[in-house]
């Protein structure tokens, strides 16, 4: 009787492979916990002291170009998404009724300084005649000595019949005709010095190119020469266009908007922190900022410019009204503006509009929470329009120029 072979195995079981298996998961589960432990102490410990919000957004100047004068639009000279120079002109208006009014301006300028300069010279005669009448008086007053004189010699000789009577009648005759004369010489003068009088009147103080009758027309030319400048809009600063809504031979009215520029090399972020995140927030600390342009990447160092003078909510077109009918509180926001490093916005530009994410460092408080003077370098300015007056300026003084006679202005005597 024969028996099989037998083997001899070794399989393995659940309950070989458990000890092992669990060891593995309980050392997994102990690196988890303690990695969650780790991060949140790290979250805790480093978020006491930071403010983060992703309700945040690029913002600037938006300039809108508006016409300072009604008018039919003859040509848009730029578009949008082109960079326009300060000065650059932008849009052309219709001149011709702007022309037709600086010409009738310039002629009536040019009309009061020549009336001006013959008040000035009908001075200069009235006192010439004055001293002509002074003339004449002296003139009179010898006649009438020597007339004198000469009736009373006659009167003299009258008794002894050396004189007729005729001759003595003569005598006074030209006596009372020199009288008469003297007497009308006098009177020549009192009218040559009222005349003068009056006249100076109405040139005393000034001198020609501040007369008033010069000083009100050389006001319409400015005017007439401002409104003809006007039909040409100039860019007011450096900036790129947007927002083109001009039409060619459009009529447009003056204050309609036409296009806007805007200046990207002044940007700042307006983040809306929460109101329970403001607690903390100062002015002067430091800002952390992220565009979803460029990713996380790229970051923007900033400050905390300012905070607002109130919610979004109280300043909204339609405010909410908490005191009628059944009221959801709803947690509000401030917007707190923060400043950029204009080199960094110059290597990776932003637009207006665009999200940022911002985390405020909040670990100094030595700061404001409100500011309590003006930035400094905050003001936006431009010298263009300037220019215009200066030209309107130059544009009278060559027009009283050209009329003044040899050159030189009038005084009063």
């Amino acid at each position: 009787m024969s028996t099989a072979p037998t083997t001899s195995a070794t399989p393995s079981t659940p309950a070989a492979k458990a000890p092992g298996t669990r060891q593995k998961a309980l050392t997994v589960v102990s690196l988890v916990v303690l990695l969650g432990l780790a991060y949140g102490g790290y979250t805790w410990y480093a978020g006491r002291h930071e403010e983060s919000t992703d309700n945040a957004y690029v913002q600037g100047n938006v300039i809108q170009i508006t016409p300072q004068i009604g008018g039919t639009v003859t040509a848009i000279l730029a578009d949008d998404t082109d960079f326009v120079k300060a000065g650059q002109p932008l849009v052309q208006l219709d001149p011709a009724d702007a022309k037709v009014a600086l010409q009738l301006a310039q002629a009536n300028l040019a009309q009061a300084v020549r009336q001006v300069r013959g008040l000035y010279a009908n001075n200069q005669t009235l006192q010439t005649q004055i001293t002509q009448r002074d003339t004449d008086v002296a003139k009179a007053q010898t006649e009438v000595a020597r007339a004198t004189d000469d009736l009373a010699r006659r009167q003299s000789l009258v008794g002894n019949g050396a004189v007729s009577k005729e001759e003595l009648a003569h005598a006074q005759s030209q006596l009372a005709q020199a009288q008469s004369m003297l007497a009308a010489a006098k009177a020549s003068v009192g009218t040559a010095r009222d005349q003068l009088g009056s006249n100076q009147t109405l040139t005393d103080g000034t001198r020609l190119e501040n007369h008033p009758s010069v000083e009100a027309a050389s006001a319409k030319v400015r005017e007439a020469y401002l409104a003809l400048h006007r039909a040409t809009l100039p860019a007011p600063i450096d900036g790129y266009l947007a927002k083109r809504t001009v039409q060619l031979g459009q009529r447009v009215a003056a204050g309609t908007p036409l296009m806007s520029v805007i200046a990207l090399n002044s940007l700042w972020v307006d983040a809306n922190f929460k109101e329970v995140q403001l607690r903390n927030i100062r002015v002067g600390q430091p800002v952390t900022l992220t565009a979803d342009l460029y990713g996380k990447h790229v970051q923007y160092k900033g400050t905390v410019a300012g905070l607002g003078a109130g919610t979004g909510a109280a300043f909204s077109l339609l405010p909410a009204q908490n005191a009628t009918g059944n009221w959801i509180k709803v947690v509000q926001r401030v917007p707190v503006r923060v400043a950029l490093d204009p080199q960094e916005v110059a290597a990776n530009p932003l637009r207006i509009g665009l999200s940022m994410e911002a985390t405020v460092d909040v670990t100094q408080q030595d700061g404001k929470a409100l500011a309590d003077a003006p930035r400094p370098s905050t003001g936006v300015q431009t010298d263009v329009y300037a220019m215009l007056d200066e030209q309107a300026t130059a544009e009278i003084k060559r027009i009283i120029a050209a009329n003044a006679g040899t050159g030189r202005t009038g005084t009063a005597p």
